[in-house]
């Protein structure tokens, strides 16, 4: 291929690429419409630079294209690191900060769920009828036979694709229920407390009666690690819910609507948060819980997690006078 035909063809889209990395190095807006394109130019800049080098073309046209994808390169690269450094300062600052701007909220959540499961498993450890009062006969039979000390919910023989397919019905599952405890609060936050209510009154009843017929180690030891992001992000949208149902109960001087979107917005981080929260949730409970390992890695495992979900939380992004 001769010099003259192989610039001819290529000329328009190496003036094309250059003009956008321009405009996208000068962050001018009407770059932002062409963005797409820079891919696709790039990727055939490299195989344009890659012939030049071949056939030993001119040295000053392998010197402009190699400039071109230099610096098309390092736009590429920084828009993609950009994108992690934003997920990171998010989850190292602007959540944990979200989240303890409504630690009043979070206070009686906390309390509705915790104070419920642990009143309703006091009441079922001591009077084992209650429970069927709740559930049925084949549901609790259902529960003894999955937390059974010598069944298989720790397993050293699960393949990798059913762990798999459980880690999509983990996310599935959790989201759904996070979502709904989220979306009921339109409800002016009724929904979200009944939401609280019926997961507490579910967790307390299966958890004491799992207790009492001596399956305590083989629940607790599957449930505790991924508990700690579970548990606390079923929580995080309990507040963005009560957060929505308080801007209707009590918009201000606003209405409600103009109430609510603000309650909104405030409530995003919160919701974002809690949803990557219930990924890794699902993550541990499809990939570590089921492995059969000793109590004590179990339980340290599940220790370590709760730690860092409260240290993450309580610390992670404060600046002097937080």
């Amino acid at each position: 291929m001769k010099l003259a035909v192989f610039e001819s063809r290529g000329r328009p889209r190496w003036t094309r690429l250059a003009a956008l990395l321009t405009a996208l190095e000068k962050g001018r807006p009407e770059a932002e419409a062409s963005v797409d394109e820079l891919p696709v130019l790039y990727r055939q800049l490299c195989n344009d630079l890659a012939l030049a080098r071949e056939r030993e073309l001119s040295s000053a046209l392998v010197a402009e294209l190699n400039d071109l994808a230099l610096r098309g390169h390092r736009l590429l690269y920084q828009a993609r690191t950009g994108q992690w450094h934003q997920i990171g300062a998010f989850l190292a600052r602007d959540f944990p900060r979200a989240v303890r701007r409504e630690w009043r909220l979070l206070v009686l959540c906390s309390a509705i769920f915790y104070g419920l499961a642990l009143g309703i498993g006091a009441v079922v450890y001591r009077t084992p009828d209650v429970i069927y009062s709740f559930m049925s006969e084949g549901s609790v039979q259902r529960f003894e036979e999955m937390y059974d000390p010598e069944g298989g919910v720790a397993t050293e023989v699960r393949s990798a694709d059913d762990d798999a397919r459980m880690f999509g019905f983990y996310i599935w599952n959790n989201v759904s229920i996070a979502f709904r405890t989220f979306a009921s609060g339109l409800a002016f936050g009724v929904g979200t407390i009944l939401s609280l209510v019926f997961n507490a009154f579910s967790f307390g009843l299966v958890a004491a009666h799992l207790v009492r017929v001596g399956s305590a180690q083989t629940f607790f030891g599957f449930v505790i690690a991924h508990s700690a992001f579970e548990l606390t992000a079923m929580l995080l949208a309990g507040v963005a819910g009560m957060r929505l149902g308080l801007a209707l109960v009590a918009p201000g001087a606003r209405t409600r609507l103009a109430s609510l979107r603000g309650a909104a917005r405030q409530s995003l981080p919160i919701l974002a948060g809690a949803g990557l929260m219930l990924v890794v949730a699902a993550g541990i409970e499809a990939f570590w819980s089921p492995r059969l390992l000793p109590p004590t890695v179990k339980y340290a495992a599940g220790a370590a997690s709760w730690a860092i979900v409260v240290s993450w939380l309580s610390f992670s992004g404060r600046v002097s006078g937080d």
